[in-house]
């Protein structure tokens, strides 16, 4: 199953990611108090939609043995916190316009789309003191 951990110190909003075996950077752009030395959450969150989604549909198109000459994903998030919704465009070029359109229904079955449109549980508990 995936994991990962955070690290933020005392003095900025910089965070150290470790996600499996990678090391990333998280930070906040400078209009929201960081330095902008990594991604925002949210564009990680984007990301990782955009990563599912790339991957997902070239190992469709292998299976199916459609050449994909470019996929390209890109992301926006749009809207207010009441209003908030993704939105995804995607630019295939190879496969005939059948194709393309497959690919399409497929991005709305990636495991990371499925997880967000679901929801998801988060528990959150306090890790004991050390001594």
């Amino acid at each position: 199953m995936a994991h990962a951990t955070a690290h933020i110190g005392p003095d900025l909003l910089e965070t150290r990611l470790q996600a499996g075996r990678h090391a990333l950077l998280a930070d906040e752009p400078p209009s929201n108090g960081g330095q902008d030395a990594g991604p925002a959450p949210y564009d990680l969150l984007l990301a990782a939609l955009g990563a599912c989604t790339a991957m997902t549909l070239r190992m469709y198109a292998d299976r199916k043995g459609w050449r994909i000459d470019r996929l390209d994903v890109d992301l926006r998030l749009l809207g207010t916190p009441d209003t908030r919704r993704i939105k995804r465009v995607l630019t295939v070029s190879g496969p005939d316009e059948a194709g393309r359109a497959r690919l399409a229904e497929i991005a709305e079955r990636t495991p990371v789309t499925l997880t967000l449109k679901q929801g998801i549980a988060i528990e959150t508990q306090l890790a004991e003191q050390a001594a």
